[in-house]
C-alpha cells in the first residue's frame, strides 16, 4: 500500500448506502430466480409425467398378475 492510501479515511456508511446495496442484490437475485424458473418447471413437469406413466404400468402389470379366471361348467 502506498502512503496516500494510509492517510485517507474511509467514508462512513449510511442507511441509504445499505438500502441501495440491498436493492441491487434483490434485483440480481430476482433475475437469477426468473432465469432458473422455466427450466426447473420443465424438469418438474417431466418428472411428474414419468411417475404417472410408471405408476400406470406397474398397476397394469399387477392387475394382470392378480386376475382370477373363473370357469363356469354345466354338469
Amino acid at each position: 500500500m502506498s502512503d496516500m492510501d494510509m492517510d485517507m479515511e474511509p467514508e462512513p456508511i449510511d442507511r441509504d448506502d445499505i438500502r441501495a446495496k440491498f436493492e441491487d442484490l434483490k434485483t440480481s437475485l430476482d433475475h437469477t430466480a426468473d432465469a432458473a424458473r422455466a427450466p426447473m418447471l420443465a424438469v418438474g413437469i417431466g418428472t411428474v409425467a414419468v411417475l404417472v406413466v410408471l405408476a400406470f404400468l406397474l398397476g397394469r402389470r399387477r392387475g394382470r398378475a392378480g386376475r382370477t379366471v373363473v370357469e363356469v361348467r354345466r354338469v
